[in-house]
């Protein structure tokens, strides 16, 4: 056991579970594909100046090539994000949640580099582990919340994660140092096997929900799940999001759930709500290009940050990526349909300051 474990602090941990909009961050690049650090930071302020509650960064919105030998990227964008967030003095909790991957010598070492850079939660990717049965991903887990509080990640099978039986879940929240899971299988009932597993866990208090199911966003925010576990009743929500499309206007996206949050509070849950979780799951269509297997979904958050001049362009590190056949018309139709979910008017009344240096 690691003597210096890192632990969240009573203000973090309050608001982990209180739940708040904390974007996936993308990465900024210039026409050579090099870092661009000016839009770098650029991009953080953004998120910070949006209300976000934090930002997860070194994820797959942040593209998973930075790890490359050739590439290197993953320690300085890290390092620039823990940097802005230090700047702003910030009189809220921000989490900064960095993005682990690999084989258990790899997400230790990843660890080790976020601790040492600040950061307060490692978003543990299930990805690339052909091979590994559900305990020896358990064991890794054990091993990273060992160093940083460890926020747990269902991936979709369709963009390289894996189905996980319920008991998987179960013993995953019982691990300590597991803060939070969030859930993206884009899937019903891989949703709620997560969030019923939570509920028989005896740390069910202790774990925030978190979703990432870009096709379902609002409804998910809305729901309380409720089981009947051991003879008692059990309900769990979910807190908030960890998402790769609130990392494109965040600002409404906060807006979004302090809405959702008063809503609950007052339990008035309308039906106006089931039409604005199809707007905001058709808005992701055209940004995550599920008609193509998501193959643009990194070039469509870039599309719209480069329209809102929060990047230069659309660049990857694999020049290959880049939108897919009528995605450009796509994300055009839903500027168009739905106005009021963009934040372009608050970005350009902010855009010259979060440039400067």
């Amino acid at each position: 056991m690691t003597a210096s474990r890192k632990e969240l602090s009573p203000e973090l941990l309050k608001a982990l579970h209180e739940g708040g909009v904390i974007p996936a961050h993308p990465l900024a690049l210039t026409e050579s594909r090099q870092l661009d650090e000016k839009h770098q930071r650029a991009l953080t302020r953004y998120y910070i100046a949006s209300g976000a509650g934090g930002i997860a960064i070194g994820v797959h919105s942040t593209q998973f090539e930075i790890r490359d030998k050739e590439v290197n990227l993953l320690e300085p964008v890290l390092r620039l994000a823990a940097e802005e967030v230090q700047r702003a003095r910030l009189d809220r909790p921000f989490i900064k949640i960095a993005g682990l991957c690999g084989p258990t010598e790899q997400a230790l070492e990843e660890a080790e580099l976020a601790v040492r850079l600040g950061y307060d939660i490692g978003l543990l990717s299930m990805g690339g582990l052909q091979g590994w049965d559900e305990r020896q991903i358990l064991d890794r887990v054990r091993s990273v919340a060992e160093i940083i509080p460890v926020f747990g990640f269902y991936l979709q099978p369709s963009v390289g994660g894996r189905i996980f039986s319920f008991r998987f879940w179960e013993q995953l929240a019982d691990i300590p140092g597991v803060v939070a899971i969030k859930m993206a299988p884009f899937n019903r009932y891989q949703t709620i096997d997560v969030a019923r597993a939570v509920c028989y866990s005896k740390r069910r208090d202790e774990i925030a929900l978190y979703t990432g199911n870009d096709d379902n966003i609002v409804n998910d925010l809305l729901t309380t799940y409720r089981f009947e576990v051991r003879g008692r009743t059990v309900e769990k929500r979910i807190a908030g999001g960890l998402l790769g499309h609130w990392a494109v206007w965040t600002k409404r996206a906060v807006e979004l759930l302090e809405e959702i949050k008063a809503a609950r509070e007052r339990s008035e849950i309308t039906l106006d709500w089931l039409t604005q979780n199809i707007e905001v799951t058709d808005t992701n269509a055209a940004f995550f290009d599920p008609a193509n297997h998501f193959e643009g979904c990194i070039p469509g958050i870039h599309e719209v940050l480069r329209r809102q001049g929060l990047l230069q362009g659309r660049w990857c590190l694999n020049p290959k990526e880049e939108l897919s056949p009528g995605q450009m018309e796509e994300i055009d139709r839903v500027y168009r349909d739905y106005p009021h979910l963009n934040d372009d008017e608050f970005v350009r009344s902010r855009l010259s300051e979060w440039l400067s240096d």
